[in-house]
């Protein structure tokens, strides 16, 4: 796989790199060797895993759908590769894009080969979900070379690895994964070993909450948290939301797991102090399931908390079945005082119909649509243009993924109402965040 080329080259990958919105291979040089030079991640334990995903049928999708729907999908995937990373990492992570439909994902990870190998299993089943372009529904297929890195081993050597893996896996029929040379898949679970483990996990209180602070704009002042769940498993370790929704659907204990979590972080919230709000996470199964609005209204009556502080985030992923249903479930809540935020604003395509049919309160902005806005002023202007069409609709807009405080002062001026990012906060337990509400 060829890594580098001339100007125009260069040029095109610059064009490519805005639509996908993840930097080129020289950011991953550049933090390899920043994590081999951090003593405080040498002694924390971390190993170097990379991973290196290619998507098939790209030229199919451009002819058939249009270049549009193919930038599209590119977009949208490496908005859910990053989701997906956040969510399930522990360590410090890059995501860059490698050209073509092909994404490079390196993590200085303390995991054990047969987690990193479940991680890729989980972050390809989240590629294949199905993804809504302006012409239509697509799904791709994904491919994914996995290994950990030898001590000190160079990123070109890795790569070189990493990209003869991956044509062995395109070469095999039904083959989504394929280790690097000199690497031996491992054991690990298997998929029906994991789904009966997330049937027991509830019962064993393995699933952990942790509260991510949402900040006020205006006075930056701490304005509530979203819930957002963790996998404790004895074996393999931490497992993120992600991984463990995916696991819990084959399964078919979505919904179980869902009212699990909602109860776990009502309960937990229903001691912060007023006007403090909880966002809890709804799933494309939750607004499937035809008893989702009564169940969750028992549980907030049986926990306690305040209804009019409680949002419901839904992303665009979990409205593609049925809009008119999830406007109906969603209507339900906004009667009892219950607000509704749609997330992951600006990830991928959006239909702008659901800005009209649905009963919403907020958008809440990718990480996507802040990144840039401090440097570049198309990223400033679309947030501009954003935030107004907010403000018409008599939304408040909340921004995902702050990281530095140049990029919490440009949504300030923009008048967004909301923040929340590792800038002010990472996730924290249930206790720590009882001390940073109480000022303790």
């Amino acid at each position: 796989m060829n890594y580098h080329g001339g100007a125009a080259h260069t040029q095109a990958r610059a064009i490519e790199d805005r639509l996908t919105g993840v930097p080129g291979i020289n950011t991953v040089h550049e933090r390899i060797a920043a994590w081999r030079l951090d003593p405080d991640l040498q002694q924390a334990g971390g190993h170097v895993h990379a991973m290196l995903l290619g998507l098939r049928r790209l030229d199919t999708i451009n002819i058939a759908y249009g270049a549009a729907a193919g930038d599209g999908a590119l977009e949208e995937v490496a908005a859910r590769i990053g989701h997906f990373a956040e969510e399930e990492l522990d360590g410090p992570w890059v995501l860059a894009r490698a050209g073509g439909g092909t994404f490079v994902l390196v993590a200085n990870e303390a995991c054990s080969r047969e987690r990193w190998q479940l991680v890729a299993e989980q972050l390809a089943d989240a590629i294949t979900r199905p993804i809504a372009v302006p012409t239509g529904i697509l799904r791709l297929s994904p491919r994914v070379a996995l290994m950990r890195a030898l001590t000190g081993e160079s990123l070109e050597s890795m790569l070189d690895r990493l990209s003869q893996a991956l044509d062995a896996a395109h070469e095999q029929s039904g083959n989504l994964l394929c280790w690097a040379r000199g690497e031996v898949t491992p054991p690990g679970r298997s998929a029906a070993q994991l789904e009966a483990d997330v049937l027991g996990a509830i019962d064993r209180d393995e699933i952990e909450v942790l509260f991510q602070p949402q900040f006020s704009l205006a006075d930056d002042a701490l304005s509530g948290a979203e819930a957002l769940a963790r996998w404790n498993h004895p074996q393999l370790g931490r497992i993120g939301a992600g991984a463990l929704f995916a696991i819990a659907e084959r399964a078919d204990h979505v919904a179980p797991l869902s009212r699990h979590i909602a109860r776990k972080a009502m309960e937990t919230a229903v001691t912060w102090p007023a006007p403090l709000r909880l966002s809890i996470n709804v799933t494309p199964a939750d607004l499937a399931f035809g008893s989702y609005a009564r169940h969750m209204l028992d549980l907030v009556r049986e926990s306690g908390f305040p209804p009019r502080r409680l949002t419901l985030e839904v992303t665009e992923q979990a409205l593609i079945g049925d809009v008119a249903l999830a406007a109906q479930v969603m209507a339900e809540f906004s009667a009892q005082g219950i607000r509704i935020a749609l997330d992951d604003f600006g990830a991928g395509f959006c239909n702008f119909r659901y800005l009209k049919v649905l009963p919403l309160h907020y958008l809440k902005l990718d990480r996507a649509m802040v990144e840039g806005i401090a440097t570049d002023s198309r990223d400033l202007a679309v947030l501009r243009g954003i935030v107004a069409m907010a403000k018409a609709l008599d939304l408040e807009v909340i921004a995902e993924g702050i990281e530095d405080e140049a990029q919490r002062a440009a949504v300030a001026r923009e008048h967004c109402a909301y923040y929340q990012g590792f800038l002010r906060a990472q996730p924290m337990k249930a206790a720590t965040f009882e001390k940073l509400a109480r000022g303790i």
